[in-house]
């Protein structure tokens, strides 16, 4: 569908390119003369839309209503539909990098009881990248499942179930343990070295059903927005440059990307909800 701003130029193209009348333009172009000659009243709103870009330019991956929540903050109280207007005319619609699979939510048997405190379950996984010259890397993820914060992402060429375990071990001094971590079958998490960290800490390892990645749908969900939004927008030359941009990601996860699951409040501030 063409809208009334591009008949309007392509009036002016026929003006200009074949010499005709308004009226003659106007009927070719299907458009009245009254709508033609119409001028917005409203003012142009150049401010808004500029900030708006220069958000989108920095976070590319954020659609428009965590751009209406970054513009809150900011003390831009401004309509979400209004946002979503100017959003588009400046043609900053992102289209979904991966399909959605249309399962019905009734036919899946979820055994993991949802958590209700901070701590009380994590969730890990891995994902996998390159560096620039195509060098496998490996990065295993960590998430509370209940305030949403990323814990650690560690990254390496090659990671094994005792890195899995320093990992944790190293997390654990920080913020205690978890009374639960839900993961997958692979051998780094099923092996001997974290069942036996995991028995000695008096942590229950609870394991998705093979084939089933919707046991596990935080670390999923997470493992999606971080490739979406990191691993997708950097090229990584060395593994130290990787370390870099992956930690100063997951730092602004926490502190400054809002979470829709917790009411458009980032993670820490959700914790720090919690504690008043």
């Amino acid at each position: 569908m063409v809208s009334a701003s591009q008949r309007r130029q392509a009036v002016r193209y026929l003006q200009l390119q074949y010499k005709i009348s308004e009226r003659r333009a106007c009927q070719l172009a299907k458009l009245s003369r009254s709508a033609f000659r119409y001028q917005h009243r409203k003012p142009p709103q150049t401010a808004l839309r500029e900030r708006i870009k220069e958000i989108a330019r920095t976070r590319i991956r954020y659609g428009y209503k965590r751009i209406h929540v970054l513009l809150k903050r900011e003390g831009i109280h401004v309509n979400k539909k209004r946002i979503h207007r100017l959003y588009c005319l400046e043609g900053l619609q992102l289209r979904p990098k991966r399909p959605r699979r249309h399962v019905s939510a009734s036919r899946r048997h979820v055994q993991q009881r949802p958590s209700k405190t901070r701590n009380e379950a994590w969730a890990m996984d891995f994902v996998a990248d390159q560096l620039h010259n195509g060098s496998k890397l490996r990065l295993l993820t960590i998430v509370d499942t209940y305030t949403r914060e990323c814990l650690a992402v560690e990254l390496g060429v090659r990671l094994n179930s005792g890195n899995v375990v320093d990992v944790l071990g190293r997390i654990a001094k920080d913020r205690g343990l978890p009374k639960r971590i839900h993961c997958d079958n692979g051998s780094e998490f099923s092996g001997r070295v974290t069942d036996l960290w995991a028995y000695t800490n008096k942590v229950t390892l609870a394991f998705s059903r093979p084939g089933k990645p919707t046991d596990n749908a935080f670390i999923e969900s997470f493992n999606g927005s971080f490739r979406d939004e990191c691993l997708n927008c950097h090229w990584f030359t060395s593994l130290e440059d990787a370390k870099v941009k992956i930690e100063l990601w997951r730092k602004d996860y926490n502190e400054t990307r809002p979470h829709r699951a917790l009411n458009n409040l980032t993670p820490l501030e959700f914790v720090a909800k919690m504690v008043t």
